[in-house]
């Protein structure tokens, strides 16, 4: 696990500038803090930060050179079947060069495209981002895995391309900071930006599954290597019983090469069923597993650390409990909005980054049950929209309680007014179509609130038909009443634009490396090719993989509610952050001064916040919260 930065100028024919490859290499030494290099050749320049994982001698670090010298590479992420890689395809080479002269994924992953090209990306088990540099064609390759695990963020400039593995990192090349407001928009509706955009004009992440090609000329290829569909008939011929164990077989082998490591290792273990079946499969595969879960003292509606500790106790795994209190989380919080350097506002990178922290004190490597949800449909708007598809009488009357579900308290934070909350957002969606369903679940706000929160200079800035566009792109996959298609949209739009980049982001701000089995591409190529009927009915989400691990798993933690991570920002917000809410990033003053949102409308959500009914007026001030924060360290 490493960070990556680099500076290519394929027309500029002058030395790159040392000073900012060293800086930007800087700003990555989270990501990387044991080792830290940069190559310098005329007009490229790669830099490399490396968190030790695998082979972590000195002759194994980045950026790495072939014998001959003509490529150079630098790499983020891990290869897991690079053995496997090696010995089919690399014997020969290896003879050539009496090598290899490493023990690394890298040093396979640097010759497998020497030797095949981009065709080895097809070949490739893990997650990664890397650069490939061949000083005889001038040419430099860029690529990232299947589903946008490792981030790669590049800006294209006046003959030259920059890019880095975060946005820090990428504005200490001089690129222009200016505001992306259509984007904005965008991000005030879901609380993250979708990919592969970014709120800085002319800055782009890399998507999933896609590898660049630049030259001389400029850019040459930009196109993927991998698709992942929907095809309910590639395994029709298996009974449900025999889905349920070639999915053990599947998950048993992605979770056994997640497990290579030369440093210590553990798992994340939070109760849920998703991370109770990592830890029943690595279980197998070493004597005793570090396990780490985290508490919540002041809210026991979201701690669930006693079905962790029931899975712990099952599988005589080493525990740790990290029990935090309120007051642990908030002296936190300002570690969170530090370590941001592009708006996201998914609150739950808070105990994330907690969990991160704490977990990074005794290991440099946690498996994780990231994906789970997204591939066999674990959401609670994944039950929703498989009830709305069924004509009930109970449909009937949620849609028609709508009236009733507006004029009650609606909130996360209980049980009673989080169920008004879901009944009042059932309704809602119950009349639209199925794309705009899909949106609206997915947002927070609609777009006419989110264009409200602009001040109508800024709110001309936000171009209307590229929001419809984009918007109709990241639904496109979404064709017929086929299920598997909510959760591919589901895989494009929140995996890589939400979870996977809150993981990636509160992990490497304290140097740990998590590892996801469900996204082993092999277990989700399976998932998609089966019938929704085999994840989700009327009893049961994430159906086969329920009942498929229910023999391995302790009873208590199935049938009971889905709580994920979850902070009490409403308590927060009229407590104690209410002074950097109301005195500070959102005072009357400074947003008129600002000049960027419409005073009006952040008034009234700072008066609908100490309101009966809150609803999730939190989690917009959270993303104005984030926001402000960051343009104030970043572009004021």
């Amino acid at each position: 696990m490493c960070g990556i930065t680099g500076y290519y100028a394929y027309k500029e024919k002058h030395s790159t500038n040392i000073a900012k490859i060293s800086q930007s290499n800087l700003k990555l030494s989270l990501r990387g803090p044991d080792c830290g290099n940069i190559y310098n050749d005329f007009n490229i320049a790669l830099g490399h930060r490396r968190l030790s994982i695998i082979d972590t001698s000195d002759v194994a670090n980045q950026p790495m050179q072939d014998v001959s010298g003509r490529y150079v590479i630098v790499f983020n992420g891990e290869i897991f079947n690079y053995q496997e890689l090696s010995a089919k395809y690399l014997k020969e080479t290896w003879q050539r060069i009496s090598g290899p002269k490493t023990a690394s994924d890298t040093e396979v992953l640097l010759y497998l495209l020497i030797e095949y090209g981009t065709q080895c990306l097809e070949w490739l088990s893990g997650f990664f981002a890397f650069a490939l540099y061949d000083k005889e064609t001038g040419k430099l390759l860029l690529a990232r895995d299947r589903f946008g695990k490792k981030p790669l963020l590049y800006y294209m400039g006046n003959g030259f391309i920059a890019f880095a593995s975060e946005m820090k990192a990428l504005l200490e090349y001089g690129i222009p900071k200016e505001i992306d407001y259509t984007v904005v928009s965008q991000y005030f509706q879901l609380n993250y930006i979708p990919q592969p955009q970014s709120m800085i004009k002319g800055v782009a992440k890399l998507k999933p599954a896609h590898y660049m090609v630049f030259s001389a000329n400029g850019m040459e290829e930009y196109a993927p290597y991998y698709t992942l569909a929907t095809n309910p008939t590639e395994y029709d011929h298996y009974t449900y019983d025999q889905a349920k164990e070639e999915l053990i077989k599947r998950m048993d082998v992605s979770v056994q090469e997640r497990m290579i490591s030369d440093v210590p290792l553990g798992a994340f273990l939070s109760g849920g069923i998703d991370s109770s079946v990592i830890v029943a499969l690595a279980s197998r595969h070493t004597l005793q597993l570090n396990t780490f879960s985290i508490g919540y003292k002041d809210n026991t509606f979201f701690d669930e650390t006693k079905y962790a500790k029931l899975v712990a106790k099952k599988y005589n795994t080493n525990h740790t409990v990290f029990s935090l209190s309120n007051n642990d989380f908030l002296e936190h919080l300002y570690d969170v909005l530090d370590y941001i350097d592009e708006p996201f506002a998914d609150s739950s990178a808070l105990p994330v980054y907690i969990l991160s922290k704490q977990t990074r004190k005794h290991v440099t490597v946690a498996l994780s049950g990231d994906g789970g949800d997204e591939v066999f449909a674990g959401y609670n708007k994944h039950a929703a929209e498989w009830k709305i598809r069924q004509a009930s009488m109970a449909n009937k009357l949620v849609k028609a309680g709508m009236p009733l579900w507006s004029s009650l308290p609606r909130s996360r934070n209980s049980k009673l007014t989080n169920l008004f909350r879901q009944l009042h957002r059932f309704a809602e969606g119950a009349e639209l179509p199925v794309k705009e369903r899909y949106w609206r679940w997915a947002s927070f706000i609609n777009e006419k609130e989110a264009a409200y929160l602009f001040h109508p200079d800024k709110a001309a800035e936000i171009d209307n038909a590229m929001l419809k566009q984009e918007k109709e792109h990241l639904l496109s996959v979404i064709k017929t009443d086929d299920f598997n298609e909510i959760l591919l949209a589901d895989m494009n739009l929140v995996l890589a634009g939400d979870m996977l980049v809150k993981v990636d982001l509160m992990s490497m701000a304290n140097s740990l490396e998590v590892r996801s089995p469900f996204l082993d591409y092999k277990v989700v190529d399976f998932a998609f090719s089966l019938p929704d009927s085999y994840k989700i009915n009327s009893k049961l989400k994430k159906r086969i993989l329920q009942d498929a691990f229910r023999p391995m798993l302790p009873a208590e933690i199935y049938n009971r509610p889905k709580h994920g991570f979850e902070i009490p920002l409403l308590d927060w917000f009229r407590k104690e952050l209410w002074g950097l809410i109301n005195d500070d990033l959102l005072s009357k003053e400074f947003v008129e001064q600002q000049g960027i949102f419409n005073v009006k409308a952040t008034e009234n959500l700072k008066n609908k916040l100490l309101s009966n009914n809150p609803e999730d007026t939190h989690a917009t001030i959270w993303a104005l919260i984030v926001f402000q924060y960051w343009w104030k360290k970043y572009i004021a």
